[in-house]
C-alpha cells in the first residue's frame, strides 16, 4: 500500500447541458495531466441533478462514459463521478469509475432522496462496492448514502479492513451544509478511513444553491483540506498510507465493532 494522490473537482453545473459541462471540466482537467492516481467528479456532473431522468439519461458506454475514458486515458488515472443511465428498462444514479485503459466498474446510489421523487424515477442500487487502486480499498457512495452509516459501515476481519478511503460525490445544497461536514467527519471518525466528499456550487434549474464544501478528512474525523465557499476550484492531495495505518495501529476499534450481515436486497 503506498501512498494515494487524488485531485477532488469543485465546479458550477450547467442545468440540463451535457456538452457545456464537458466542456467546463475538459478545461478545468487539462493541468492535473500525470499529478494523480484519482480524479473525482460530482454527483451528476454531466446535468445537475435532475430527477427527470428520461432528458438526459445515457446508455452504457454512451457520450459521457466515452468523454471519461478519453480523459482518465488523457490524465493517466482513474475518473469517478456520477451521471444518469439507462439500463434494462430502469434509471439508474451511476457512478462509473473509469480506468486509463478504457475498463471500468460501476457503483448505483442506493438510497435515492424521496424528497425530491428521486425514489419514484430511478431503481435503487443493491451492491455495495469496494475498488481496488494503488494498494487501496476504495468505497464510492453517492449524496444521500451518507445519512445511512449502516450503509458505509467499515468491517475488520484477519487484521484487515475492508476499505480505506470513503467517497461520497454529491449535489448537496447549501442549506444543509452543516449536515455535509458533520455526517463526513462523523463517517470517518466510525469507519476508521479517510474520506472524499465532493460537492458542486452555483445555483441548479430548481433555484436550489450550493456552497460546495468539498473536503478531504483524515481517520480522525479532521479536515485535511477544503474548497473555499462558491468558488470553483481543485485540491489535490497526497493521503499517506502510513499515517493511516499508524493510527490504526494504536486505536484499532475495529478489534470491537459488532459483527453482523445485511439482509438480502
Amino acid at each position: 500500500m503506498q501512498d494515494l494522490r487524488i485531485s477532488l473537482v469543485q465546479a458550477d453545473l450547467a442545468w440540463e447541458d451535457v456538452r457545456q459541462n464537458l466542456l467546463r471540466f475538459d478545461a478545468c482537467l487539462t493541468p492535473l495531466v500525470g499529478k494523480q492516481e484519482l480524479v473525482l467528479l460530482p454527483e451528476m456532473f454531466n446535468t445537475g441533478f435532475i430527477v427527470q431522468p428520461e432528458k438526459v439519461a445515457e446508455t452504457p458506454g454512451g457520450p459521457t462514459s466515452l468523454w471519461m475514458s478519453v480523459k482518465a486515458r488523457e490524465l493517466g488515472c482513474v475518473v469517478a463521478g456520477s451521471l444518469i443511465v439507462k439500463e434494462g428498462g430502469y434509471f439508474y444514479n451511476r457512478l462509473i469509475w473509469m480506468r486509463p485503459d478504457g475498463s471500468y466498474e460501476t457503483y448505483d446510489k442506493r438510497h435515492l432522496f424521496r424528497m425530491q421523487n428521486e425514489h419514484l424515477r430511478f431503481r435503487a442500487g443493491k451492491k455495495k462496492m469496494i475498488f481496488d487502486l494503488c494498494g487501496w480499498k476504495i468505497c464510492p457512495m453517492v449524496c444521500y448514502d451518507m445519512r445511512f452509516p449502516v450503509w458505509a459501515k467499515n468491517t475488520y476481519k484477519n487484521g484487515t479492513y475492508q476499505y480505506d478511503l470513503l467517497l461520497y460525490v454529491a449535489n448537496w445544497p447549501e442549506v444543509r451544509n452543516l449536515v455535509w461536514k458533520t455526517l463526513l467527519s462523523a463517517r470517518a471518525m466510525e469507519n476508521i478511513c479517510y474520506v472524499a466528499g465532493v460537492n458542486r456550487i452555483g445555483t441548479d434549474g430548481k433555484g436550489l444553491t450550493y456552497s460546495g464544501n468539498t473536503r478531504l478528512i483524515d481517520c480522525k474525523g479532521q479536515v485535511m483540506q477544503e474548497l473555499p465557499d462558491h468558488q470553483e476550484g481543485i485540491i489535490t492531495f497526497n493521503l499517506s498510507a502510513a499515517e493511516l495505518l499508524e493510527a490504526r495501529e494504536k486505536f484499532n476499534v475495529g478489534l470491537d465493532w459488532d459483527n453482523f450481515t445485511f439482509p438480502q436486497l
